[in-house]
C-alpha cells in the first residue's frame, strides 16, 4: 500500500536495509569500527545500550561485513541459557553435534577442541555473539569467565561479543563479576541519536526508499525526533504509522496532526495494556 501510494522503490524504515546503506551516525560508525577491531584482534567485546538504540542493527552490520571464508558467525539470545545449552548451541551452529549424554565439562572440552581444531586445520576464527546478556542467569554469566580464560591463550582465535541493555554495565560492576569486567578489551555504550541526527536519519531512509519530494513537514520531523528521544526503533515505528495515517486520509504530506494522532493511538493502546507507550 505505501509503496504504491508514495511511489517508494522499497519500504522505508524496515529491517531489510543493508549494512552499506545504514545511516552513518557518528557513534554507530565508531561502534562498527570497534567491533571490526575486536574481530581482527580476537578480542572480548562488550556492547550495551537502551532498547531500540540499534544494538541488533550493529550486530547485523558486523555479520554482513565478515569474511565467511574465515569467520563462522554464531548468535545466541536466550535469557534462560545454561552453560551446557550454550556449548551445545555453539557447536551446533559450527556443524558439530555434542553427544546427548555429555555433561557440561565434556561439552565444554568438545567446544574448546572444536574451536582450536577449526583454527589450526582450517584457519577459522569464530565470532560468537551472546545477546540479551543482562537477563542471563548467574551460572551462565559465571561460565563467561571460562570463555575469557580460554581467550587468554594466544592460540585461541575466538572473538566473543557480550551484548545487553544498559543494566548489564551495572551488573558487571558487582564483585561477583569483577573478573569478567576486568577482561573486557573493547567496550561501547550505544546512546540515542541527537535531534539533528534523528531528522537526518528519517530523511536518509526516505531517500533510500526512493522519495523524490518532501513527505514530512519540518514540524512533524521535529516532533518525531523529540517524542522518539532519538531511538531508531521508535523513529521507525512512528514514521511508519504516520505514513499509514496519511495514506488512509489521502494526504501527500505528513504534518504535526498526523504525528499527534499516532501518538494518541499508541498512548491509548499502551494504557489498555497498563504500560508505557515506549
Amino acid at each position: 500500500m505505501l509503496l504504491e501510494y508514495f511511489g517508494f522503490r522499497l519500504l522505508p524504515f524496515s529491517k531489510e536495509i543493508t549494512a552499506a546503506h545504514l545511516f552513518p551516525a557518528a557513534q554507530h560508525q565508531e561502534l562498527l569500527a570497534r567491533l571490526q577491531y575486536a574481530v581482527r584482534h580476537r578480542a572480548f567485546a562488550l556492547l550495551t545500550g537502551d532498547p531500540g538504540a540499534g544494538k541488533s542493527v550493529a550486530i547485523r552490520a558486523l555479520y554482513e561485513l565478515l569474511d565467511r571464508t574465515r569467520h563462522h558467525f554464531v548468535y545466541i539470545a536466550d535469557s534462560r541459557l545454561t552453560p551446557t545449552a550454550f556449548y551445545r548451541d555453539v557447536l551446533t551452529q559450527l556443524g558439530v553435534t555434542a553427544p546427548y549424554h555429555f555433561l557440561s565439562r565434556e561439552t565444554r572440552r568438545l567446544f574448546e577442541q572444536t574451536i582450536l581444531d577449526g583454527y589450526r586445520l582450517h584457519g577459522q576464527q569464530p565470532v560468537i555473539v551472546l545477546d540479551e546478556a543482562h537477563l542471563l542467569p548467574g551460572p551462565m554469566l559465571q561460565e563467561v569467565r571460562f570463555l575469557l580464560n580460554f581467550h587468554l591463550d594466544s592460540a585461541c582465535p575466538m572473538t566473543f561479543v557480550l551484548v545487553g541493555q544498559s543494566e548489564l554495565r551495572g551488573l558487571l560492576r558487582l564483585r561477583t563479576f569483577e573478573a569478567i569486567a576486568q577482561r573486557v578489551q573493547v567496550r561501547f555504550h550505544l546512546g540515542p541519536l541527537t535531534e539533528p541526527e534523528s531528522i537526518a536519519y528519517i530523511l536518509h531512509h526516505l531517500r533510500l526508499a526512493g522519495a523524490d519530494r518532501p513527505l514530512f513537514s519540518e514540524q512533524a520531523l521535529q516532533k518525531i525526533a523529540a517524542e522518539s528521544r532519538g531511538f531508531p526503533r521508535l523513529i521507525n515505528s512512528l514514521c511508519t504509522s504516520c505514513l499509514l495515517d496519511a495514506c488512509a486520509r489521502d494526504q501527500r504530506l505528513i504534518d504535526e496532526a498526523n504525528v499527534d494522532r499516532v501518538l494518541l493511538e499508541l498512548q491509548d493502546l499502551q494504557a489498555a495494556k497498563g504500560g508505557s507507550p515506549w
